[in-house]
């Protein structure tokens, strides 16, 4: 029996034959891969495999516990659900990036050591930024550039932190980091950045709605989620990630107000309820851990089901804008049905997954003697109900029949929604199979009555008010300004600087040099090239003249006449004796 098959191994080399496979061979592989990756999750056991040394450290490619099973368990179920949603793509391209993004995201969850990690954390930004780039069109090619300029700065960012981290410590092994040092606040700064933290959060906004239909529904799954998984490896218990998470699960929920895009919206909620999960890592008991663990599988449900019930709607309308949107009830039930099953997950109803996992982590909190962070935590999941589980479904659905022709979206789509409708709502009403995976031992109960009430309380208030205040909540065709404001307008900044004061100085040194420099530079080589043909080549080659007459003369004096031979010998001997006496003397 085989302990442990790497299912990165299984979608990123199973992603190699996808261009040569088509039809119905093409969707039968495809889902043949992500189902043996589901299996290779759930029989792997515990423990380390892959050590090696490299460069005199210590590699290991894979450590198998709790916690990097119930994530790999949850990113497998994903990418069958994913994979599903996009068996109707004909272009092989996105498969193989989708497959080579989750494949890196396992690689991720998986890794043991830092240099491991570090190659798969790359992997999955390039692989990630082809979904956005697919999508065609002057928007989405520049969110995609904006997108990889953000990861690849992150990315250097943390393999700096790796680097003086191991020379502190001796050490690349992944694990839970006790002291701070300076590689140790980059490792963590470069982790935040892929989790959406504020200021670090406009890459999410600004890209996932500018990917494919299918593309964003991935894109919603992994790259924030393994960076939840990091935190909770390395940086469990760090009192900074506490009020990081409270600010998120705020600031998500205010900017989804301003929001007329439909999938911005939601990617403004993914940054609130990963706010949830990073407040939940930085409290660090072991029941705030389960619960930012339990809400992370959770949210990659209900937020892919979300994403996919948007997405069904821009595949069959073109539409994405609220105030373009609106009457899609009657043609589109099945999609509102299931949407609304995502929608009452992330809101927290009672009997749906968020509901079960979203009140671990406030519980936690209240545990923790943190009545600030429960207030907040609180509020944010009414503003979450208030926009996504009843402003963005009533504009998108309801609301102002806008006459546009629609339909269901294709029946794989629709087959994946359901797919992950069933999982939100079996999580909800039986959570136990949840609560064995997760890394602790589990001592909550989520249906008391005191809880049960409490939260439809606070739910059915939020409906009222929106009832009330139903108008002042319409949507607007506007852009919200977010952190990406800065960089957008840096590069501008650069691209001036480039163009105009640079280009003018380049521009000023290049005349120079063509009108002073390169004449001095001719004639300084004329001047040479006349000094090497009258100069030195004049005394070389009078030397060598010289040195060719000498010889042509003892030539003619070699007549090879015996006694001419004897007659030079005699002048010889005569001319030594002469000299010898003359020097005696």
């Amino acid at each position: 029996m085989i302990d442990f098959v790497h299912p990165a191994l299984l979608f990123i080399v199973g992603a190699l034959p996808i261009p040569f496979l088509t039809g119905a061979i093409r969707t039968i592989y495809l889902v043949l891969v992500t189902v043996l990756a589901v299996l290779a999750v759930v029989m792997m056991q515990p423990g380390s495999y892959g050590a090696a040394q490299f460069l005199g450290q210590a590699i290991l490619i894979a450590k198998v516990d709790k916690l990097s099973i119930v994530f790999a368990t949850v990113f497998t179920i994903m990418s069958l659900i994913g994979t599903v949603y996009a068996l109707h793509v004909p272009r092989p391209g996105q498969h193989v990036a989708a497959f080579v993004y989750i494949g890196s995201s396992l690689g991720v969850v998986f890794a043991g050591d830092y240099l491991t990690l570090y190659l798969f954390w790359e992997i999955m930004a390039f692989a990630s930024a082809y979904l956005v780039f697919a999508n065609g069109g002057r928007q989405a090619i520049g969110a995609g550039f904006r997108y990889l300029m953000v990861h690849i700065t992150g990315g250097v960012v943390l393999l700096g932190g790796i680097i003086l981290h191991g020379h502190s410590t001796g050490s690349l092994l992944f694990g839970p980091i006790g002291e701070m040092g300076p590689g140790t606040y980059l490792i963590l700064a470069g982790f935040l950045l892929n989790a959406a933290v504020p200021p670090l959060n406009a890459w999410l906004t600004d890209a996932y709605p500018e990917a494919t239909v299918t593309g964003a529904v991935f894109m919603s799954a992994f790259t924030t989620k393994t960076a939840v998984y990091v935190l909770a490896r390395a940086f469990p218990g760090t009192e900074l990630l506490v009020w990081l998470g409270t600010v998120m699960a705020l600031y998500g929920v205010i900017y989804a107000v301003l929001e007329n895009d439909c999938r911005r919206l939601l990617a403004y909620h993914i940054v609130s309820q990963v706010g949830y999960m990073v407040a939940g890592i930085g409290i660090g008991t072991e029941m705030a851990v389960n619960g930012a663990t339990s809400h992370a599988f959770a949210h990659i449900l209900y937020k892919a089901l979300l994403f996919m019930g948007a997405g069904a709607v821009i595949y069959v309308t073109g539409r994405r804008k609220l105030t373009e949107l609106g009457g899609l009830h009657k043609t589109m039930p099945v999609t509102v049905a299931l949407y609304m099953v995502g929608a009452f997950a992330i809101s927290a109803f009672p009997f749906f997954s968020g509901f079960v996992t979203k009140s671990m982590v406030i519980a936690a909190a209240g545990d923790d003697h943190r009545a600030l962070v429960v207030l907040a935590l609180t509020m944010a999941s009414s503003g979450t109900f208030l926009h996504t589980g009843l402003k963005l479904p009533y504009y998108m659905f309801f609301g102002t029949d806008r006459k546009l022709e629609a339909r269901e979206p294709p029946l794989n789509m629709l087959v994946a929604m359901a797919m992950a409708a069933v999982l939100c709502i079996a999580i909800g009403v039986f959570p136990q199979p949840l609560y064995a995976l997760l890394p602790y031992p589990v001592d909550f109960e989520p249906y008391t009555g005191s809880h049960v009430t409490e939260s439809l309380g606070v739910l059915m208030f939020t409906a009222l008010g929106f009832v009330l205040f139903l108008r002042a909540l319409d949507p607007e065709n506007t852009i919200s300004l977010d952190t990406d404001w800065f960089y957008r307008k840096g590069a501008r900044a650069f691209m001036w600087l480039a163009e105009r004061p640079l280009a003018r100085y380049e521009q000023v040194v290049s005349n120079m040099s063509e009108t002073a420099a390169l004449p001095f530079l001719h004639w300084a080589a004329r001047a040479g090239l006349r000094i090497d043909l009258v100069g030195v080549d004049a005394v070389v080659n009078g030397v060598a003249r010289s040195i060719l007459r000498g010889g042509q003369t003892l030539r003619r004096l070699q007549t090879g006449v015996v006694t001419h031979y004897a007659l030079a010998m005699i002048v010889g001997v005569v001319a030594a004796t002469v000299v010898f006496t003359v020097a005696w003397r």
